[in-house]
């Protein structure tokens, strides 16, 4: 079966529902979800989203902060179109029904994070990205011109490999026609075909064994549009949050935003002893690269599982009013943050890298965009500075619908395209062999590629990686495709591209940090 649109998005967080409602007015829209439509990684979004608002902060403060955070390795035009843009995208959220917090005066109450001069956070209580997920989904929910397919999995890109001829990374025709999909109800695979397609499927943390994201984080954008020879960079930086809630057990990790120690909330030891005064003068509001390897050490030296964040200098009210998610789950685990310190541990939180964009969203692949955290626009650089990301999301969004709109109507459909062939597959019934290698991977990840690294640990993660991606690829073949295959799939490649560019980056700076480079 095969479908056709002008605008095909997957993903449905921030990135795919802005651009979805930018486009609508210009033909018809699809937005596949993978699961439904709320379940996101921006729901789970909880500190907020940074923009300047008012003085004494400005564009040129928050430019610098940006810069200093990610080391310098960021695009500086980029950054300065991110930040330019966003009081401009913060009103465009509020005009859509985002409901942000406010002072008694009725201005923005704005909160202040590791990395940031200035108070510039805008944010709905502690759950920000739920309250910004639930005003785009209602307006997409509401919109003529849009459909939504839940319960869907991307698992190819259309090429022009897909009509036999061979496809070069180099190559500066690529051009992508749509998508394959799974739909999850009936285990039918459609042929989605359009004028443009927008990735949009957020982040890569489940390749770890401990991510604050959401499940369905498997790195599929990225992974899809490696094969389809899209250009990808900077996956060596993957941001670990320092502070999950320690929980073992839980997936994913619950986050304990970094407002809390904007707040006044400190990090210590088991013994209730301040430590990241070692580490950097700004304490525990250093940016997260930082603050996660200070708490890593910490753990290597003290042999303990965990760390405390002390909350008891935050007011109670101030907790009750501003932390009340927070608040509720560390209750619901017997932990009362008025009285008790809150146990943390770093996990994987953000992929600073992805697929190589340009300053509308624009892949290496003809018609093909890219927005979100699956993007590499080049705002970030080695370390995202706290916050930035929502922005992101909202501002390239935002000039990708510009692009998309302005060249929608030059551009025809194809529809010479095969049907997913899978004839001579079997149903695979040894979902062991899958959940294994899912396993391992993240063992491999999480011991050899994480916060701290060396060459031999990358070494050893490439030679175990390459035997699990060549029984993944034989299964793959000879199954009948389902979800757990794919995304096991998708992982693999996302681990391998980390590796491999962590390998080729001989220094260490911002999140990536190899103990044979030292600072």
């Amino acid at each position: 079966m095969s479908t056709k649109v002008d605008f095909f998005i997957i993903g449905s967080g921030i990135a795919g529902l802005i651009y979805a409602l930018k486009v609508a007015p210009f033909g018809s829209v699809c937005v596949l979800s993978k699961i439904n439509m709320d379940e996101t990684a921006t729901r789970y979004a909880q500190g907020g989203i940074a923009a300047v608002m008012y003085s004494p902060d400005n564009y040129k403060k928050h430019i610098e902060d940006t810069i200093i955070a990610g080391a310098g390795l960021n695009n500086e035009e980029i950054v300065r179109i991110a930040i330019n843009e966003s009081t401009e995208r913060i009103n465009e959220l509020a005009e859509w029904g985002t409901q942000f917090d406010k002072e008694s005066t009725g201005k923005y109450s704005l909160a202040k994070e590791g990395g940031h001069s200035e108070f510039r956070i805008l944010h709905h209580k502690d759950n920000t990205g739920n309250e910004i997920q639930r005003a785009l989904s209602e307006k997409v929910r509401n919109h003529p011109n849009i459909t939504v397919l839940e319960n869907y999995l991307a698992i190819d890109l259309i090429t022009q490999h897909h009509l036999g001829k061979l496809v070069k990374r180099k190559d500066k025709d690529i051009t992508c026609f749509g998508a394959y999909a799974l739909d999850k109800n009936t285990g039918k695979i459609n042929t989605i075909l359009a004028k443009t397609t927008m990735l949009a499927t957020g982040g890569i943390g489940n390749i770890y064994q401990t991510t604050t994201n959401p499940t369905l984080s498997t790195g599929d954008g990225i992974a899809m549009a490696y094969r389809a020879k899209a250009h990808i960079n900077y996956l060596e930086f993957v941001q670990f949050h320092p502070t999950s809630l320690y929980n073992p057990g839980e997936k994913p990790s619950f986050l304990i935003t970094e407002a809390m120690r904007g707040a006044g909330a400190v990090l210590v030891t088991k013994k209730g002893v301040p430590f990241m005064h070692k580490y950097d003068k700004r304490g525990s509001l250093a940016p997260r690269d930082i603050t996660a390897r200070a708490i890593d050490n910490e753990l290597k030296l003290s042999g303990d599982e965990f760390v405390y964040l002390n909350t008891l200098k935050i007011d109670k009210n101030e907790i009750l009013a501003h932390f009340p998610t927070i608040y509720a789950k560390c209750l619901s685990i017997g932990i009362d943050i008025t009285k008790d310190m809150i146990p943390v541990v770093p996990a994987a939180h953000y992929s600073c890298g992805g697929i190589v964009t340009d300053k509308y969203g624009q892949t290496s692949i003809q018609n093909l965009f890219a927005a979100g955290e699956v993007a590499n626009t080049g705002l970030h650089g080695a370390n995202r500075l706290a916050s930035n990301s929502l922005l992101e999301s909202a501002v390239f969004s935002h000039r990708a619908a510009l692009k998309a709109s302005s060249t929608v109507s030059n551009i025809n459909i194809e529809t010479n395209f095969p049907d997913w062939n899978d004839e001579g597959t079997v149903l695979n019934e040894e979902m062991i062999l899958i959940t294994q290698s899912k396993k391992e991977l993240q063992s491999i990840m999480s011991n050899y590629v994480g916060i701290v690294r060396s060459n031999i640990r990358l070494k050893r993660a490439l030679d175990r990686l390459n035997i699990i991606y060549k029984e993944t690829e034989d299964l793959f073949d000879k199954s009948i495709v389902s979800e757990p295959i794919c995304e096991l799939r998708n992982m693999i490649n996302v681990a391998y591209l980390v590796i491999r560019l962590a390998m080729r980056r001989k220094e260490s700076i911002g999140l990536h940090y190899n103990i044979d480079y030292p600072v």
